[in-house]
């Protein structure tokens, strides 16, 4: 349902809060969320710098760090700086007959993308965090001692 780009850009804003506030390289970054690609992982990171997601800093010691506190980042932020959810406002196979009016599956297609808007627009980057676990994170150290269940 997501792209790449939208998993790295979610690895990293989570690696780099439980990182907070130390800055990150790309590189460090690329190694604790397991990306591949430098090139990619370097875009998608600017992205997330150009909306105001991410702050970078240049010389000895720089990199980037969260720009706003987990507290006060939703999932959806995050989603929406690399690739915006696109909810269906008319007929996507451009049916002159449907219009704005949807027909029952793609208007079930949006009733989803609303949801998943809706859970991620309440959602916190700290709550995710933050949340009870007894399943390993897929980035090394992003697991705090105290949310395991």
């Amino acid at each position: 349902m997501f792209t790449k780009a939208v998993e790295y850009a979610l690895r990293a804003v989570a690696h780099l809060a439980h990182e907070s506030p130390e800055a990150r390289t790309t590189e460090q970054i690329a190694e604790a969320t397991k990306v591949d690609s430098l090139t990619y992982l370097s875009k998608v990171l600017q992205n997330l710098r150009r909306q105001g997601i991410l702050r970078s800093t240049r010389g000895h010691g720089g990199g980037m760090t969260l720009a706003r506190q987990p507290g006060e980042l939703t999932i959806l932020e995050v989603v929406n700086a690399v690739e915006p959810i696109q909810r269906l406002k008319t007929c996507p196979l451009g049916l002159v007959s449907h219009g704005v009016r949807l027909c029952p599956l793609h208007r079930r297609i949006d009733n989803a993308l609303a949801l998943v808007e809706e859970a991620f627009g309440g959602t916190t980057l700290a709550e995710v965090l933050a949340e009870k676990t007894d399943s390993p994170p897929l980035c090394e150290g992003l697991l705090r001692p105290d949310s395991v269940a």
